[in-house]
């Protein structure tokens, strides 16, 4: 037989019951409050990852812009190479080597540009084209004293004040043989794109000098 009810059993199971509803209540409270961290952190993850996306987007837009530029660039300075080498049988740029991913390609550009300056500047030239500048000093004291010899014997032949200046004007033409090689020695720089600089001048000049004294010595 079931045992009466009585008010402690009774008082019991109320009190059993409030703290089962205190608790149910404790944790559908902490049920919700991990819920609304849970769905906060997930925001703070959704910003942020637009954000990096948002970064991601920028940084994709300013490669593109920096790569047509670089590319623009590439070909301005190969289309020089071209016309500076006449290397006009070349295609188009070459592709990057490996291992140049990593560097700047700004940094690089500045480097071909540098190189390429430099490549595009005369240079000196050779010690081995001292002959051929001493041939140009000897054949401009020749010119200018062929010149002289010319003018002198002009004079004698119509007399008058042209015997007396012409002499004069013939002398003046022979001094100026030395300076007469720097026409052909600037050809010649120029043909072997390099500058004119003192050493040559002073080939030039020195043998010029020579050749037009041996040749006054020589012609009295």
């Amino acid at each position: 037989m079931n045992e009466p009810v009585t008010s402690e059993t009774y008082t019991a199971q109320l009190r059993r019951l409030a703290d089962l509803t205190a608790r149910v209540g404790e944790q559908r409270a902490e049920a919700h409050t991990w819920y609304e961290r849970q769905c906060a952190a997930a925001e703070r993850a959704v910003a942020d990852a637009a954000e990096q996306l948002q970064y991601a987007e920028e940084e994709l837009v300013a490669a593109r812009e920096q790569q047509e530029r670089v590319d623009a660039e590439v070909a301005h300075l190969w289309q020089q190479v071209r016309s500076r080498l006449g290397a006009r049988r070349l295609g188009g740029p070459p592709a990057p080597a490996n291992g140049t991913a990593a560097t700047d390609p700004v940094l690089l550009l500045g480097k071909a540009r540098d190189l390429l300056d430099r490549a595009g500047q005369p240079g000196e030239m050779p010690g081995s084209v001292n002959p051929l500048l001493a041939l140009c000093g000897v054949a401009g004291a020749v010119l200018a004293y062929a010149l002289g010899v010319g003018a002198r014997a002009l004079g004698v032949g119509y007399g008058g004040d042209l015997a007396v200046g012409m002499p004069v004007l013939a002398l003046v033409v022979t001094l100026f043989g030395p300076l007469i090689g720097l026409v052909p020695a600037r050809v010649l720089a120029d043909r072997r794109h390099a500058m004119l600089g003192p050493r040559p001048i002073t080939v030039v000049l020195g043998t010029g000098v020579v050749t037009t004294v041996l040749l006054l010595v020589l012609g009295r």
